[in-house]
């Protein structure tokens, strides 16, 4: 210690509005959005329907963003977790391709790694092992609910918190979706395991 009186620390920068409403007074800001996210939304697209339909819907939901950048809520959710609904939203609209996709998918190859009972693991080879073999015919079977909360768990990673917020759902709407969900794949795959239905809500 030197005796010196110590400097004054710099001053805090104020926080500007989110960028998407920043974008209302400067349109180009909203690059920024789309610079940061769209590489992460046409994955996800493409995971749901295959790399024809995902271009369209990726730019379809930065369209969608753009149009509706005044009306996005920062106390509500995340940017990225807005895109993610909007783009589920969009998805909504090719149900019929989606499960067409999944039921081809279901011929290509296993897609599944057999017995496991821990809902995390249903979790695990969606994210791994991709939407195919058996798993694709699980997913294929599931309700547009259950499909969409649980891909944008394995696919996103999106907590249930976030899901909530991305679809406008009550919280335990995911929760009991999701539960459902799991347990579906689980039978589907054969690795039911009565003992291990308590599902993973922590999310």
């Amino acid at each position: 210690m030197t005796g010196e009186p110590l400097a004054a620390a710099p001053p805090r920068a104020t926080a500007g509005p989110p960028v998407p409403r920043a974008s209302l007074h400067d349109p180009e800001r909203f690059g920024e959005v789309f610079d940061a996210h769209f590489a992460e939304i046409h994955g996800y697209a493409a995971k749901r329907l295959g790399p024809d339909a995902a271009a369209d819907v990726a730019s379809q939901t930065f369209l969608e963003a753009f149009r509706r950048r005044d009306r996005y809520d920062p106390s509500r959710a995340a940017v990225r977790t807005w895109l993610y609904g909007i783009a589920t939203n969009l998805i909504a609209k090719h149900r019929r391709s989606e499960v067409r996709a999944l039921r081809a998918r279901e011929r290509l190859g296993p897609g599944d790694t057999g017995g496991e009972g821990h809902a995390d693991a249903v979790d695990t080879r969606v994210s791994a092992q991709g939407l195919r073999g058996r798993l694709a015919g699980a997913i294929a079977a599931l309700s547009a609910g259950e499909r969409d909360v649980l891909l944008l768990v394995a696919l996103a990673e999106l907590s249930h918190e976030e899901v909530a917020a991305a679809l406008d759902v009550p919280y335990g709407t995911v929760g009991s979706r999701l539960s459902r969900a799991r347990k579906k794949v689980r039978e589907a795959l054969g690795g039911t395991n009565p003992m291990r239905d308590v599902e993973d809500d922590h999310g």
